[in-house]
């Protein structure tokens, strides 16, 4: 057949009408021929955007798994306990790495594992490091037998109370690998004085950046 229509050209001007089926056959054939090629290009530019955004996603992931578990992490604060310097739901950044290359001072505020409960993380500001003399008198706190300085952090009429550890007058030694640690909020505070010392791998790490609300955002300085 198309052969004849070959000849048919050649030989009359006349159109045939098989010819001209043939063609537009031909043509059909053709234009589906492209848009499959077309339709299959679509398809493997979107597979390989998408295994792009997901490698993207994992990488971007995996950075903020690392960041979280070895670097540094957010906490809430929940409660009064170091009211005012730290206030309710507030968010902080906490270094891990810190506890790694260093060790923890005086004055460091500090998020670890709640003695009183392991479900629960407690912050609260370290008053004794290791090989300290800690003792509460008359409202004032006395570290190696001299009033320390607080007025960073605590108001001239905040008066520090004992507790079921640490008694009026009687002075206790921090022991290797332990702090003695209080919350701002001396009224309103479970800390060393009722419950003893925080052992070193019992803290997380050193707070020391208040992100969030944005208006509240500061560093958390170490006073001494």
């Amino acid at each position: 057949m198309a052969g004849g229509c070959e000849r048919h050209a050649l030989t009359s001007q006349a159109t045939n009408p098989d010819c001209i089926i043939l063609t537009k056959i031909d043509s059909i054939d053709k234009e589906a021929e492209i848009s499959e090629n077309q339709m299959m290009e679509i398809i493997r530019k979107i597979y390989f955007f998408l295994l792009d955004t997901l490698q993207t996603i994992l990488l971007v992931a995996a950075f903020f798994l690392i960041i979280y578990l070895l670097i540094m992490r957010p906490y809430e604060v929940k409660g009064n306990s170091m009211h005012p310097y730290l206030k309710n739901k507030e968010f902080v950044l906490t270094n891990l790495i810190i506890k790694r290359i260093s060790d923890f001072k005086r004055g460091d505020v500090v998020v670890f594992n709640a003695p009183t409960d392991p479900d629960k993380d407690f912050i609260k500001r370290i008053i004794g490091v290791p090989g300290d003399s800690v003792m509460v008198q008359n409202g004032k706190v006395y570290v190696n037998g001299k009033i320390i300085d607080e007025k960073e952090y605590l108001a001239p009429s905040v008066q520090t109370s004992t507790g079921a550890f640490l008694h009026e007058s009687e002075a206790v030694t921090v022991q290797q690998g332990n702090y003695f640690v209080m919350g701002d909020n001396r009224p309103e505070s479970s800390d060393s004085r009722e419950w003893g010392f925080v052992p070193r791998e019992k803290i997380i790490g050193k707070s020391f950046f208040v992100y969030w609300p944005v208006s509240e955002a500061m560093l958390i300085r170490n006073p001494y």
